[in-house]
């Protein structure tokens, strides 16, 4: 057990480090630094960052302890039926990603502003969007909401994979507050109604008149 204990440690520490020097290199203080230093090469900064971010990950994956303890191991016919929760993650995935651009995400729609000169240094590294459709009237990180759904509800879970998933959702968490900073400070007031009228992570209004009126008055707070 004590072996164990010491790789779980070992797993939050690894994970800890790259969630930190990840929220860092996202920082408004970093971008800054480097568009002084850089300019409007700024514009290839997103793509570098995804690109180090995806290697880094894999690294510290790697690397890290992989107690195969098995927490849980779902008998028949209950390893076929939580499948379905699964699959809905996946499916909320694949509906979010229909609002908003994965070419902005990524960075590449930078990078081709910057290739026509029509970049703006004032977007730092991503132009921000204010998303208030789709799943984005259920929750303010649709994202992180089914990613933790699809990720739960697994018919096999051994002690790295809960350890990892437990790193993963505290750093959803408190990287969602680094998110909503930045959103606040590009559009105030609109996105602090927003944060008043729609939970953050877990979709708790699932009434649709409720969620007609925020929309409703999110958009009447708009100024464009």
């Amino acid at each position: 057990m004590i072996k164990y204990s010491v790789d779980v440690i070992a797993v939050f520490l690894l994970f800890g480090i790259f969630g930190y020097m990840h929220s860092y290199l996202a920082s408004y203080r970093v971008k800054n630094f480097l568009i002084k230093k850089f300019g409007s090469l700024i514009a290839f900064y997103r793509l570098t960052y995804v690109l180090f971010s995806l290697i880094s990950f894999g690294v510290i994956y790697k690397i890290a302890p992989h107690p195969e303890l098995i927490v849980y191991d779902l008998p028949y016919p209950f390893d076929f039926i939580i499948l379905i929760p699964e699959f809905l993650g996946l499916a909320g995935l694949l509906w979010t990603l229909k609002y908003f651009s994965s070419k902005e995400f990524l960075g590449i729609n930078q990078i081709f502003r910057w290739y026509h000169h029509q970049y703006r240094i004032d977007e730092l590294d991503e132009k921000l969007t204010l998303r208030i459709e789709g799943p984005y009237k259920y929750c303010r990180h649709p994202v992180y909401f089914f990613s933790i759904v699809f990720l739960v509800f697994r018919p096999e879970i051994n002690l790295f994979y809960a350890s990892f998933l437990a790193c993963i959702i505290v750093y959803f968490y408190i990287g969602s507050f680094y998110e909503e900073a930045k959103m606040v400070a590009m559009f105030g007031q609109m996105y602090i109604h927003y944060q008043n009228q729609v939970p953050r992570i877990v979709p708790v209004y699932l009434y649709r008149n409720k969620i007609f009126n925020i929309v409703k008055n999110v958009k009447r707070k708009q100024v464009f």
